[in-house]
C-alpha cells in the first residue's frame, strides 16, 4: 500500500518552480544551479578570507588611476636609486669586471682581489659588532677548513660509487646528530645546504605523506606567526597553505589553545621552534607533541637557530624543556651545522623519527631514459667539499669543545640580557631561551637606537609587528671585551636618544619603519624587490666599470 506524505516547504517551492517547465529547462536550471552553487562555494573557501581579497582588489583597482600610480612608481625609483646608491658605498668603488679578461689571471692575483672583495663592508664582523652572521672566529679551524675543502672541492654525493667516502661522511654527520637530539637506532636525516631547504624539505615530506597517508589534497601546515619565513617559502612552492597562530602577549611563544583550534582535517604538520628568530623564544614544543600525537599530525621542531647550542645546554648546566626526539609526537628537526655546529657555510639537517618519514622527502624518476634517478634532497650534485668540511668541524670541537663553546655563548647571553634589563627605556621580548635577545620601547621608537648604534659600528637585525630589534650572540661576542662595550654603547646612546624629542628616522630604517604601516603589503613587496635587485647591481658609470684586470 502506497502512502504518500505532505511535501514539504521546500519541495513545494521546487516543484512549482518547475511546474510548467520543459525537461530541457528543467536540466539546464539544475545544471546552472549546481555548477553556480560549486562556484560561489570555491570563491568563498579560498585560501585568502573575502576581506583580504577585496582589499587586494582595491589596491590593484586603485594603482590603475593614473596620478596614484605615477605617485607610486616615483617612489619606488626613488628607492631603487637609494638602494644603488647604498650598494656602492659598500663596494667603495672597487672597479666592476663586466666582461671575461682576455687572458686568465695569475693565482696570486686572484688570490688578492678576493682578499679585497671578502674585506669590503663597513661592519667589523670579526670583532663581534655584528648580529649572528659569523658564528665563530679561529684561524687554526679557518685553516682547516681550507684545505679540506680544497681536498673534496670536486668531489659529489651524487655519485656514491666514484665518492664513497663523501658518502660515508654524510651518513657520519647524520648519525651524530641523531645521537645529539636523542634519536635511536631508526632516527635518520640527510644533509641539507641550509635551514631553509631542511624546513622545505620537511614541508615537502609532510604533504607527500600526507597525500600518501590520508589522501588529503588540500594540505594545510599550522604554525606560530613568528615560525621562520622558510615554511611561507616552502608554501609557495610547494602550494600548502599556512594556518597562523598568534603568540601569547607576555612570554611571546605560540598559543597552544590557539594551535589546537587552527588545526583542521587537512592539516598535514603542526611547527614549533627553538628559538624563534624575531625574539629567541622557545615554543612549548612537549604541547605541541602532545597535539600531534591526538590528532595524528607530525610535528617538526625548527632549530635551526639554537639546535646546536640546545643539545649541549644541560651538559653545560642549563635547564631546558623537553624539544627533541625525547618526545614521542616530535617527527622531525632541522638544525643548521653552519650556525652554532661551527661549520662553514652551506650545511644544515633534517632527521626524521623514522625513514617512513625521510622515503617521502626523496624525489625519484624511474622512466628517465637516463636511468632511474634518486635524489635525497633539493639538489643533484652537492658539494662533497661542504659535507667533508662539516665532518672535519665535528671532529675538530668534539662532545667537550662544543660544550665549552656553549657554555661561554650562553654566559654571554644571559650576562648581556641582565644588563639591558637594568637599562631604562627599553625591555626585552618574552624570556631569550639560547642567544637571541629582543629590544622594545614604550618611550621611543626602536629603530632609532639602532641607528644610533650603527654609527658606533653595531649591526643588529630589525623585526616589525610589533617593532624591535635583536642580538643574536655568537662565539665571536664572547671575546673579551665585547658584551661590556655594547652595553656601554647602548647605555650612552640611549641616554641622547630619550634626551632628545626629534627621533625621526632616516634612511633604510625609515623605509622599513614606514612599510610597516603600509595597509598595501605589495607595495611592501616592491621594495623588497628593489633591494634585492640592489644586490646584483652593477653600475653603467664607466668611470668605475673594468673589463678585467
Amino acid at each position: 500500500m502506497y502512502i504518500s506524505c505532505p511535501a514539504t516547504p521546500i519541495q513545494g517551492f521546487i516543484n512549482n518552480w518547475f511546474q510548467g517547465k520543459e525537461p530541457w529547462q528543467i536540466v539546464t536550471i539544475t545544471s546552472t544551479t549546481v555548477l553556480a552553487t560549486v562556484w560561489l562555494w570555491n570563491f568563498v573557501f579560498q585560501d585568502e578570507s573575502l576581506i583580504q581579497r577585496g582589499k587586494r582588489q582595491f589596491f590593484n583597482l586603485r594603482n590603475y588611476i593614473p596620478s596614484i600610480r605615477d605617485r607610486i612608481n616615483r617612489e619606488l625609483n626613488n628607492i631603487n636609486s637609494s638602494f644603488e646608491k647604498d650598494a656602492l658605498q659598500r663596494l667603495q668603488n672597487i672597479p666592476f669586471v663586466v666582461k671575461l679578461p682576455d687572458d686568465g689571471m695569475e693565482p696570486d692575483e686572484i688570490l688578492k682581489q678576493v682578499q679585497q672583495s671578502i674585506q669590503l663592508g663597513d661592519y667589523d664582523w670579526s670583532n663581534g659588532k655584528v648580529s649572528g652572521a659569523v658564528y665563530t672566529i679561529n684561524t687554526k679551524l679557518s685553516h682547516l677548513m681550507g684545505n679540506i675543502y680544497g681536498i673534496a672541492s670536486y668531489t659529489n654525493p651524487l655519485h656514491p660509487d666514484v665518492f664513497p667516502g663523501v658518502c660515508k661522511m654524510e651518513a657520519e654527520v647524520v648519525r651524530m646528530a641523531c645521537d645529539l637530539f636523542h634519536g635511536d637506532e631508526s632516527t635518520c636525516g640527510t644533509m641539507t645546504t641550509g635551514g631553509t631547504e631542511s624546513i622545505l624539505l620537511a614541508c615537502k615530506t609532510y604533504r607527500d605523506y600526507a597525500r600518501y597517508m590520508k589522501g588529503i589534497k588540500n594540505p594545510e601546515m599550522v604554525m606560530p606567526v613568528t615560525a621562520h619565513s622558510a615554511f611561507d617559502k616552502a608554501a609557495q612552492y610547494l602550494k600548502i597553505k599556512v594556518r597562523l597562530v598568534p603568540v601569547n602577549p607576555h612570554s611571546y611563544t605560540v598559543s597552544i589553545k590557539q594551535m589546537k583550534r587552527a588545526i583542521t582535517r587537512n592539516t598535514i604538520m603542526l611547527v614549533g621552534s627553538t628559538p624563534n628568530f624575531p625574539y629567541g623564544t622557545m615554543d612549548n614544543i612537549q604541547a605541541i607533541s602532545e597535539l600531534g600525537l591526538k590528532y595524528d599530525i607530525p610535528v617538526h621542531v625548527d632549530a635551526c637557530l639554537g639546535g646546536f647550542l640546545l643539545c649541549f645546554m644541560p651538559d653545560a648546566g642549563f635547564t631546558v624543556p623537553l624539544f627533541d626526539f625525547k618526545l614521542p609526537g616530535v617527527t622531525s628537526i632541522s638544525a643548521d651545522t653552519h650556525k652554532y655546529g661551527f661549520a662553514p657555510k652551506g650545511s644544515s639537517l633534517i632527521l626524521y623519527r623514522n625513514k617512513t618519514y625521510r622515503h617521502h622527502q626523496y624525489t625519484i624518476s624511474t622512466d628517465w631514459p637516463g636511468g632511474i634517478y634518486g635524489s635525497p634532497t633539493v639538489n643533484g650534485s652537492r658539494a662533497g667539499g661542504v659535507i667533508a668540511s662539516c665532518w672535519a668541524t665535528f671532529m675538530y670541537f668534539g662532545h667537550n669543545g662544543y660544550l665549552e663553546a656553549t657554555k661561554q655563548i650562553i654566559e654571554t647571553a644571559k650576562y648581556i640580557e641582565q644588563g639591558l634589563r637594568k637599562i631604562q627605556g627599553i625591555f626585552i621580548f618574552g624570556t631569550p631561551a639560547t642567544s637571541v635577545i629582543a629590544l622594545g620601547s614604550n618611550d621611543f621608537h626602536i629603530y632609532k637606537l639602532s641607528e644610533h648604534l650603527n654609527t658606533k659600528g653595531w649591526n643588529l637585525n630589525t623585526l616589525q609587528f610589533p617593532p624591535g630589534i635583536h642580538l643574536c650572540v655568537t662565539y665571536v661576542h664572547t671575546q673579551p671585551g665585547v658584551a661590556d662595550q655594547f652595553l656601554k654603547d647602548v647605555e650612552t646612546e640611549l641616554s641622547i636618544i630619550l634626551k632628545n624629542s626629534e627621533n625621526t628616522l632616516e634612511g633604510k630604517l625609515a623605509i622599513y619603519g614606514m612599510s610597516q604601516s603600509l595597509p598595501d603589503r605589495s607595495i611592501v613587496g616592491d621594495f623588497t624587490k628593489c633591494f634585492l635587485d640592489s644586490m646584483y647591481y652593477t653600475p653603467k658609470n664607466e668611470t668605475i666599470i673594468s673589463n678585467g684586470p
